[in-house]
């Protein structure tokens, strides 16, 4: 589905904590003209992107003494910019916030210009626009800009800049940012809660975990299930006056050196009563048409006690709040947005609090807040007791975090991975690439596309050449090892990401058996660092996003369409007889309310959500049918081929949701990645980036889409011989297709 950032700016900017003091307005310096001696950027501005010159202009300005000038470099490298950025603190109340900047630029001929706004939580980015939809570019004279985002209570931070992508000159000066309206520094300031206030194991949990026996394992289980509970049905907690992780670390010690079952039990209901006064309310009945209910079950177990069972009972039935502290639902979409999460970036990897911490947090948001909980198809509580241990027992960075992406991929959704991999996992995998591509084709890895063309033609490996060992291992062996860290939505998707990782290593060569022409070779691959190979060169790599393959047969590439070239290509396509859309990419822009309806004569219901609700957490119900089209006698009247496969993913999915309900069209490839939803953003203790598919998306009958994808009308998939011959099977087909049915 639609997805709010760009990967160059959601990959390449940082994430700051939250905020603390809050400045006088003059201390901003949003016109520029603050600037100390031998600094080259004005007072509180800072540079981001890589390789572009970001300094201080006095010639040329709008106003005062200053502007900003970004200055793109010859060469450009893959996927740098420059942005020129500061940062303030979100201590302000309000419901909109809008950026005003002036820019003047000068040739930039590709790529973009625009303002930059990013609004940051404690979990990570909440919103986010730099213009890029707009594709500015080209030159002008100082003209105003402005982006309008929704502004979240949840907000820590506000980021905002300018931005460069693609050769040519800008600049900037004269900045400005409003909250409904009115200046920043004018709207009311937030009061900090008791949650924000409490400080106690800033420094560490204190909670040691030295002998874990089964019993303690149970404990720990259920008290990972009680507090996720209490954190998303209780009153107090959902108010903001306790802060739910370091209450864990309080509750901890108490029930691991408790002396009996009936000890433990006291402990746990003085605990929660201690949380405060609950305001009872009645029992909210839970539709029988509800896609997914409430796992809460246990708390009628007779096993915790009716003092107990009559406690919960009543925090669970209690008068809902407005808002919830550390839940709430993106308007309009309905996915979950996970707020107020600490990052704790400079945890102890040794600490096992933190570890636990991470376990009950992720666990829980899975439980209560995951559209496709059910399609894990395995007992969630039993993968909670799983793995408390191999949390427990992960004391330094590399097995926390191989953990932690092994936990990730037991919710099987290729939107589940962990996305900021630097450090301990990037070295677990292999900080050096060979300049192959690999592809499973036919189950076999295969040498498919290079990072790099010269280095990959210098090291020995060729196009069509199948893999059979990587230093000394067999690709069995090594699909056995890394398939509990590849996680996707389904076995094609998983090679798909344990491709990417097979020919890493920390040295300097790969030893690595190839079968070519039959016969097996053994070959030493050169590997290289990333300021060599950029992993992502054949991203969406096709050159244009229209042509015609013939004078009857169109085809168009989704991952370069924009959808301002709409007036300009529809005349064309509506000339051919057969058109080709190759979705085995990411559209580079929305095109389901754009292109779509030019596909249909009449409106048609292509697709159905379901939303959760945080006031009732783990309940998720469906939405209406939403439609496309409208009635349209000049809509596509030709034969359309819709090429998919396991690269087709979330947006790409979605979209091809929309064009299969055009009359005449025949899907093609193999079964897409299953990952659809927009993606809703978690953030785990030290560091770790995750998401989910937010959204639970579904046809119009009912039918799913996560994990099964798109299922193509004709399985149609490349071979080996044609990798060799250099042919694209799928794209000859497509044509085939149009031709034969002329």
């Amino acid at each position: 589905m639609k997805r709010t950032l760009t990967a160059l700016a959601f990959l390449c900017l940082p994430f700051l904590s939250a905020a603390q003091n809050q400045p006088a307005p003059a201390d901003f310096n949003l016109d520029f003209e603050k600037k100390n001696p031998g600094q080259k950027l004005p007072d509180k501005w800072m540079q981001w992107g890589t390789n572009y010159q970001v300094v201080t202009d006095s010639t040329e300005k709008h106003n005062g003494k200053n502007s900003v000038l970004l200055k793109a470099p010859d060469p450009i490298p893959n996927g740098t910019f420059g942005s020129v950025a500061s940062t303030i603190p979100a201590q302000y109340m309000g419901k909109e916030i809008e950026l005003r900047g002036y820019l003047k630029f000068r040739n930039v001929t590709s790529g973009w210009v625009g303002l930059m706004l990013r609004i940051d939580g404690k979990a990570g980015t909440l919103q986010f626009n730099n213009m890029q939809e707009k594709a500015i570019n080209g030159t002008s004279d100082w003209k105003q800009y402005s982006i309008k985002l929704p502004y979240s209570s949840s907000a820590a931070k506000i980021h905002i800049g300018a931005l460069l992508a693609g050769p040519g000159e800008l600049w900037t000066d004269d900045l400005e940012l409003f909250i409904d309206g009115k200046p920043f520094y004018e709207a009311p300031v937030r009061k900090p809660l008791a949650a924000e206030l409490d400080k106690e194991f800033d420094k560490g949990s204190n909670v040691v975990l030295d002998k874990l026996t089964p019993a303690l394992t149970q404990d720990l289980s259920d008290l990972g299930r009680l507090w996720g509970f209490l954190k998303y049905y209780h009153p107090a907690v959902k108010s903001g006056n306790h802060n739910w992780d370091y209450e864990l670390f309080r509750i901890l010690p108490q029930l691991t050196s408790a002396k009996s079952k009936a000890e433990k039990e006291k402990i746990l209901y003085q605990w929660i009563k201690k949380l405060g006064p609950v305001n009872p309310g009645s029992a909210q009945p839970i539709p029988e048409t509800a896609v997914l209910k409430p796992t809460l079950n246990w708390l009628s177990n007779p096993a915790i006690g009716k003092e107990m069972q009559a406690l919960l009972d009543t925090i669970k039935n209690a008068k809902k709040t407005h808002e919830s502290y550390y839940i709430s639902m993106y308007p309009d979409v309905g996915n979950p947005e996970f707020k107020n999460e600490n990052p704790y970036p400079q945890m102890q990897y040794s600490d096992a609090g933190y570890r636990l911490l991470s376990l009950f947090r992720y666990w829980n948001m899975i439980e209560y807040f995951f559209p496709y909980k059910s399609l894990i198809k395995e007992d969630w509580q039993a993968v909670l007791t799983e793995f408390i241990p191999k949390f427990i027992n992960a004391t330094d960075e590399t097995s926390y975090k191989l953990t932690t992406l092994e936990l990730i991929g037991r919710v099987k959704d290729t939107h589940a991975n962990i996305y900021n991999q630097q450090g301990a996992l990037n070295k677990f995998f292999g900080e050096k690439y060979a300049p192959a591509q690999l592809t499973f084709i036919e189950n076999k890895p295969v040498v498919t596309d290079y990072y790099n063309a010269a280095l990959g033609e210098k090291s020995g490996l060729k196009i069509g050449d199948i893999v059979e060992k990587i230093n000394g291992k067999s690709i069995a062996q090594l699909i056995k090892e890394k398939l509990p860290h590849s996680p996707a939505s389904n076995y094609p998707t998983q090679l798909r990401v344990l491709s990417s990782n097979l020919l890493r290593t920390n040295d300097t060569t790969i030893s690595v058996s190839i079968r070519r022409n039959n016969k097996v070779q053994d070959l030493v691959v050169p590997a290289f660092g990333t300021d060599k190979i950029n992993i992502y060169a054949n991203f969406n790599k096709a050159d244009t996003c229209f042509k015609m393959l013939s004078p009857d047969i169109a085809y168009l590439y989704p991952g370069k369409w924009k959808n301002t070239y709409m007036s300009k290509l529809t005349p064309e396509i509506s000339k051919s007889k057969g058109l080709i859309i190759d979705m085995r990419c990411y559209p580079s822009d929305f095109m389901v309310f754009s292109f779509g309806p030019y596909l249909l004569p009449e409106a048609k219901p292509f697709v159905k959500f379901t939303m959760g609700s945080f006031h009732t957490p783990g309940m998720f119900t469906f939405g209406r049918n939403i439609s496309i089209g409208s009635a349209n006698p000049n809509y596509y009247k030709g034969k359309i081929i819709l090429i998919v496969n396991e690269s087709s993913q979330s947006q790409a999915e979605y979209t091809s949701m929309t064009f299969k309900t055009a009359p005449n069209i025949t899907v093609i490839g193999s079964t897409t990645a299953g990952a659809d939803g927009n993606i809703s953003s978690i953030v785990l203790p030290g560091n770790i980036y995750t998401g989910i598919s937010g959204v639970g998306i579904y046809y119009p009958d009912g039918k799913e889409t996560q994990q099964v994808g798109i299922v193509p009308d004709l399985q149609v998939t490349p071979t080996i011989q044609g990798i060799i011959s250099g042919k694209d099977e799928l794209l000859e087909k497509a044509v085939q297709l149009l031709t034969d049915s002329k």
